[in-house]
């Protein structure tokens, strides 16, 4: 009998996909101290303004905000500090090869907790101009108003 993952999401960067196309997302753990965990998991973490880069064969992800722990003490950390992020070094050298190329960035798409640790969904993305969130948007309204029009129809039958 297989166990079965739960994976609870805790907090999502939507607006990453609006500003960027993701070509791959990579799975990676997150280095945190326990206030911030705790933290994390009642849902206060902002990826909005987040990035990750390299360094000396290590990932880091700053911009990520992690509120501080309200029932925390002077343990509590930096809610700024740089991140790092736990992969395999193949999976590092393979991102850090496509950062170095024009236009390709890593940015945190969401957060979430899977079997008591929490992950990091990373995507290595590349940037959209206006026209192509233009185009986005058109087709979300495309499909907003098909979706109507579906629910109007089902209305009118009953």
């Amino acid at each position: 009998m297989q166990e079965q993952r739960s994976v609870k999401v805790v907090a999502q960067n939507k607006k990453a996909r609006h500003d960027y196309f993701v070509e791959e997302s990579f799975e990676a753990g997150l280095a945190l101290r326990g206030t911030e965990v705790k933290s994390m998991r009642q849902g206060r973490v902002n990826l909005k303004e987040s990035y990750a880069y390299t360094s000396d064969n290590e990932i880091f992800v700053r911009g990520m905000h992690i509120s501080p722990y309200e029932q925390g003490n002077i343990f509590n950390a930096d809610p700024l500090r740089p991140k790092k992020l736990l992969m395999h070094k193949r999976e590092i050298r393979k991102l850090a090869s496509s950062v170095s190329r024009q236009g390709y960035s890593l940015i945190p798409l969401q957060v979430y907790l899977k079997d008591g640790r929490m992950k990091l969904e990373l995507g290595l993305c590349k940037g959209k101009k206006n026209y192509d969130k233009r185009g986005d948007i058109a087709e979300r309204d495309i499909q907003r108003n098909i979706h109507r029009a579906l629910r109007n129809q089902d209305k009118n039958i009953d």
